[in-house]
């Protein structure tokens, strides 16, 4: 198989747009990332994480989120292939970048995500084979403090755990929506100390799909699919958090495989 078989259509937003049509592109789509044009030519992608990381720079505090243009958050993490590249070869470039644009003679084609790969393949195993070691936060924590471990280890989400027990989850996706309004609401004068009020228990989801560490991986796999999560919790029988499976460690776990 190879990735002109299983490549989608991308989204495209130009540069020059503002960030928060960016963001409501993502979100009439459920995308996590756009690829970025100028004059027409790729210019990169933006990401959920990138616009997260604008929102939220104090440098940029004060500013309504309007008027942040989409090239302060572009990212040229993303890596050409051309379209008769193997789909396990995809895979593996797909561990060091966030997305493989498809092109020929300059000519954008598609291009494959995480999710791309994941509805292409079947997999083995279970839950506790692929999951890896979880980070999570208090539903009393502040928001920047959940942004800035969502940013410094890399990950789009995290579990909210109270007394031990899960409470919800937050992602990258829930503290840029609400980092955009409350740039909206709240007045220049005042962001830099109010945004130290908003707490994960303001923006989390709490009714949370999980998994077992003995949930086969196809089982997993498909529920992140069909539901468009970016991960599960992995929950042992007494309810602790164990793990996380998210679409990176499951393409992680397939180039292992």
């Amino acid at each position: 198989m190879q990735v002109k078989d299983i490549m989608t259509k991308p989204v495209t937003v130009d540069k020059s747009e503002r960030l928060t049509t960016a963001l409501d592109l993502m979100e009439k789509h459920g995308l996590r990332r756009l690829l970025v044009t100028n004059n027409g030519r790729l210019g990169g992608i933006v990401t959920m994480r990138q616009i997260m990381r604008v929102l939220g720079t104090r440098r940029s505090l004060g500013l309504p989120a309007s008027s942040l243009h989409v090239a302060s958050a572009t990212l040229d993490a993303f890596i050409q292939v051309l379209p008769d590249m193997d789909v396990e070869d995809g895979a593996r470039l797909l561990q060091k970048t966030s997305v493989l644009v498809v092109v020929k003679d300059d000519k954008i084609l598609g291009w494959v995500r995480p999710r791309e790969i994941l509805a292409a393949m079947k997999m083995s195993g279970t839950a506790r084979d692929a999951m890896r070691v979880p980070l999570s936060v208090g539903s009393k924590d502040r928001l920047i403090h959940a942004r800035r471990m969502m940013l410094d280890r890399d990950v789009g989400r995290l579990p909210v755990i109270d007394d031990g027990k899960l409470s919800g989850i937050v992602t990258e996706h829930d503290v840029a929506k609400a980092l955009k309004a409350f740039r909206d609401l709240v007045s220049s004068r005042q962001q830099d100390a109010r945004i130290k009020n908003l707490l994960v228990a303001d923006v989390m989801t709490q009714d949370v799909q999980y998994v077992r560490p003995d949930t086969p991986l196809d089982k997993a796999r498909e529920i992140i699919l069909s539901e468009d999560r970016g991960g599960l919790p992995v929950l042992n029988q007494e309810g602790d958090l164990v793990g996380m499976i998210t679409r990176r460690s499951l393409i992680d776990y397939l180039v292992r495989d």
